[in-house]
């Protein structure tokens, strides 16, 4: 057979020739055990004699090898390489950056890298040569440790052998992808035997020339007109943030930058890029050397600052906010460093998309989305992507070459090349001039087809674990986007008011450190625990910094005040520690806290301890049965003797939520063992292997009014423990339940479950800047933004989280004939991989029910319990800087502009679906109002009436206005 002929001929003739002269390196060695040091450390430091044949590495650790040669003289004018083998095989077990005598990398070497390290491409003979080599190990390798080094050679490349082989290599490849009747597949497969019988074993160097005479007609055969050019571009491709801890990321990016600025060198149109800028801010900071090298290969067009996001974020778990600044920091930077700009948005590895992200994207300049990844189940790769607003984004999905037999002309046009060697370049060179399908260029190719349109999030792999796994990575990135909000909130009222200096500095610090961190691996609970540790270090250092800005926002005073930081005005209990002065109605509560009423107008500032002024206060009684019914006139809630829900009632409709004989809160425990994958594919158990924690070790009345009623359930399964407050507050429509789990399980997910009374005709699921409407009953696991809505013609409810994304919604059957629809939230997995400790410890869940809600109450109330209520004794009462008038117009952000002119920025959206009209009114003298994209530029005028800014914006519509301020500001208006 042609192939084994073939690789034989490979592996026995052509390798073992391919470094005819060779000499070996003096090795030293320097074995670090613990954090990577910097290279000019590394250059001063004392190494131990090395020899070929010596073990080295641990999990995590770093060691440096210096390699010490000289040239020789009979060498002059020959390609000298650096052969380096540091042991583990084919596998990705170490990973090495080769640096130069004055510590500046060279490329990268490993399973990632197998590339020899150019020495000289005509030496001069009597060279010194000095490398060091900054190897690491991956607790990956634990089993394989300690590895073993196999070869460490300055030597000489026989360009002939080198050029025969990638010519044998190229050919056989384009005869493999022709049929077998087709002429020119037999005169190929003719040449490659031709080829190797040229070729003298006894000879190779010597004959090898010969036989690339004998393919060089085939290789010069011009490509057809009907050919379609394949747009091969060179992708950085690190081991993502995730996979490995923070600082290995960094030297992931070292290799891989290094490497492809080698490849350019060598091979001239060949084009790189690199999808996240964050990449590049690190090679900026730690790797000088490289950052230069790539600011040059940008202005020369041999590198593509594509992408703009900051971090390959994961697009359903963001925030809105978090979102919009991946463009700002990530295009912002482009253009500071590179004085380039990115037109498109260029994913790699992602599972999903939010269908927010065509409006987003656009806002801020791109006109196009490319996803390095391939989706099977799609007939096209190309079609015309449409947002929830109705935004249309040309989208396209790579990964690799289509065959010749594929029917989509759009995915055989561009084939990414993730951390491409010589090998592959040599073989793309080879076919950019190949008649055959498809044919490849290292130029860029600007063609498109543009095939179907479609709606909806951009599914593209299992992934409905992710919306759980790592709930505290997950709690730890809303909790620091809620104080980012706040910070430039407060902050920015302040600077209004008082004139205080506005924290810019430290914003964009705080902003990158957490937008690195919704990394798709990181943020969707795919991390290494390593990993999972420093997004948790870095997500608690952020949240210290902002709240110490958010006080010096606020500022001294002598009243205590609540400060509401959301979008919606407030009216509700708050929690005091100890008594408060003056209140007009106060509960002591058994933990020595004590509960006031407080109101604050959206974005600004209110009193603590109001009177309750028509607020029906909130009872609580024991039934006959044993139940505890907690009643506030606006929610009815009946709680058994287990500590669940049997009745859910709204008395203003007298509809009974709970379905009849259902069991609301109910926790189950599933079994979840994935094949495949288990911290992002969900794989639930049938319900013969369910576990329902039904009976109730305690419940207990901790408080019963009349602003608060509570009550304090416990349960047990096995070593974990769940605790948890069912609360009803005075004014308030929703039943809140929080949540405390110490959690010890293994391949098990936690859901909570509230049959409700009724078959649903639509569920909708917050998601950034809107929300996304599906048919209920399905049971497919979803994610969601703070909220979910359930719609029936005769009933709605609302449920909110402050933390949890995943949910699905079932329509069960009940044995009269009726139909229940059941919703689950997912507040716990526990996959045992690639962190075999995920999730273990103590998690805590604040959950909202509201029956008869609208959509506008779920929205509200999901932005009610991801921000609360900040109490501050002593410090000043805000008045909100804006405030609208439409209640689906939801003010997203306020700010000052990042170009520190001090003008006002406002982002708000249309969140209920809907056109709609209203009117920002500014409580400070405007200058001037222009509307701008999310980057804060490309400013249009728009029309005032004094404070007043009258708006239209269409379904979902996302605007941002920048206000500047009039200079005479010490009276604002409503002062």
């Amino acid at each position: 057979m042609l192939e084994e002929r073939i690789a034989a001929f490979l592996a026995q003739r052509l390798r073992p020739a391919l470094y005819p002269l060779r000499i070996p390196f003096d090795v030293g060695a320097w074995h670090l055990p613990g954090e990577p040091v910097p290279a000019h450390v590394a250059l001063r430091a004392d190494y131990e004699p090395f020899s070929v044949g010596d073990t080295w590495g641990q999990p995590w650790s770093t060691s440096w090898f210096t390699l010490r040669a000289t040239v020789p003289k009979r060498w002059a004018g020959r390609r000298v390489e650096a052969v380096l083998d540091l042991g583990g095989g084919e596998g990705a077990r170490s990973q090495a950056l080769v640096r130069d005598a004055y510590g500046a990398p060279l490329q990268g070497l490993g399973a990632a890298h197998p590339d020899p390290v150019l020495v000289a491409g005509r030496a001069h003979g009597d060279d010194d040569v000095r490398l060091f080599v900054e190897a690491s190990v991956s607790a990956a390798a634990a089993d394989a440790l300690p590895l073993r080094v196999g070869r460490a050679d300055l030597a000489v490349r026989d360009e002939a052998v080198w050029r025969l082989s990638h010519d044998i290599r190229a050919l056989h490849r384009l005869q493999l992808s022709l049929s077998d009747d087709v002429p020119r597949a037999t005169r190929i497969r003719d040449a490659l035997e031709r080829a190797m019988d040229a070729v003298d074993p006894r000879a190779v160097g010597r004959t090898a020339s010969a036989a690339c005479a004998v393919l060089a007609p085939e290789l010069a055969r011009a490509v057809e007109p009907s050919s379609r050019p394949v747009l091969v571009v060179g992708e950085s491709a690190p081991a993502s943030l995730g996979a490995v801890p923070l600082h290995e990321a960094v030297r992931a990016c070292a290799r891989d930058f290094s490497t492809l600025v080698a490849l350019a060198d060598e091979y001239p149109g060949f084009v790189s890029v690199a999808p996240a800028v964050q990449h590049y801010a690190w090679m900026k900071q730690h790797e000088p050397h490289v950052f230069e090298r790539l600011r040059k290969m940008v202005a020369d067009g041999a590198w593509l600052p594509v992408g703009g996001l900051w971090a390959q974020a994961d697009t359903e778990l963001a925030g809105s906010e978090s979102l919009v600044r991946q463009f700002v920091h990530g295009r912002r930077f482009l253009r500071g460093e590179f004085g380039a700009d990115s037109d498109g948005v260029w994913l790699t590895d992602t599972d999903g998309v939010s269908p927010a992200l065509p409006q987003i994207a656009r806002a801020a300049g791109a006109h196009g989305l490319l996803v390095s990844r391939r989706d099977e189940s799609r007939s096209r790769s190309t079609f015309a992507w449409e947002g929830i607003d109705g935004t249309v984004m040309l989208t396209r999905l790579t990964g690799r070459a289509a065959g010749p037999e594929s029917d989509d002309a759009s995915a055989r046009s561009l084939h990414t090349l993730r951390n491409p060697d010589r090998a592959t370049l040599e073989r793309a060179r080879r076919l950019a001039d190949l008649d055959g399908p498809p044919s490849h260029t290292l130029h860029p190719a600007h063609d498109a087809d543009v095939g179907a349109r479609m709606r909806g999030a951009l599914d593209l792999a299992p992934h409905a674990g992710a919306y759980t796994s790592q709930a505290r990575t997950k709690r730890g990135n809303r909790m620091c986007e809620v104080l980012l909000h706040e910070v430039e909130l407060w902050s920015a009222t302040a600077a209004v008011r008082r004139g205080t200096p506005y924290p810019y500095d430290a914003l964009n610090r705080i902003w990158k450190s957490v937008l690195t961190q919704q990394s798709h691996d990181v943020l969707a609970g795919a991390a290494v625990a390593r990993a999972r540790q420093d997004a948790e270090d870095a997500h608690h250092q952020a949240a210290r910094r902002l709240t110490r800005l958010v006080h010096r926002a606020l500022g001294p005073s002598g009243d205590i005040a609540v400060h509401n930081a959301a979008p919606f005005a407030r009216r509700e209990v708050v929690l005091l520690d100890g008594v408060v002065e003056g209140a007009a109605v106060a509960q002591g509560l058994p933990d020595g806290r004590c509960a006031v009423l407080a109101q604050a107008p959206a974005h600004g500032s209110g009193p603590v301890g109001i009177a309750l002024d028509g607020t029906a206060p909130v009872t609580a009684r024991r039934t006959r049965e044993g139940h505890r019914v907690l009643d506030n006139g606006l929610v009815r809630v009946t709680i058994d003797g287990d500590g669940l829900v049997r009745s859910l009632v709204d008395p203003a409709t007298g509809h009974e939520a709970i379905a009849p004989g259902g069991r609301g809160n109910l926790l189950e425990l599933h079994r979840d063992e994935p094949v495949a994958d288990p911290a992002r594919t969900l794989a639930l158990g049938s319900d013969r292997t369910r576990r329902d924690l039904i009976h109730a070790q305690d419940v207990e009345l901790l408080a019963n009014g009349p602003l608060v009623a509570t009550v304090r359930v416990r349960r047990g399964n096995g070593r974990s423990v769940f605790t948890q407050d069912l609360t009803l507050t005075a004014g308030g429509p929703s039943l809140t339940v929080d949540t405390e789990v110490d959690w010890r399980e293994r391949d098990t997910t936690l859901k909570q479950t509230w049959p409700l009374n009724g078959q649903a005709s639509q569920v909708r699921c917050g998601i950034a800047f809107g929300h996304t409407v599906h048919a209920p009953g399905d049971g497919e696991e979803r994610a969601a933004q703070r909220w979910v809505h359930i719609d029936a013609p005769t009933w709605t409810a609302g449920f909110a989280g402050d933390v949890t994304h995943g949910h699905d919604v079932v329509r069960r059957e009940r044995c009269d004939g009726g139909t229940d629809t059941t919703l689950r939230h997912t507040l716990l997995r526990a996959p045992h991989s690639p962190d075999p400790h995920a999730d273990r410890g103590v998690h805590r869940f604040r959950h909202t029910v509201r029956p008869g809600a609208t959509v506008g109450d779920a929205v509200a109330d999901g932005y009610r319990l991801d921000t609360p209520l900040r109490l501050s004794d002593g410090a000043s009462s805000l008045r909100p800087l804006v405030r609208v008038d439409h209640p689906d117009v939801v003010v997203e952000t306020v700010k000052l502009a990042e170009d520190r002119s001090g003008d006002v920025v406002v982002r708000l959206y249309e969140a209920g679906g809907n056109a709609a009209r209203t009117t920002l009114t500014a409580d400070f003298a405007v200058a001037e109002a222009c509307t701008t994209d999310l980057i804060e530029e490309n400013a249009v005028p728009h029309a005032h009436d004094g404070p007043h800014i009258h708006l239209k914006l269409r379904p979902f519509e996302i605007r941002t206005l920048r206000i500047s301020r009039a200079e005479a500001d010490e009276e604002p208006l409503g002062a």
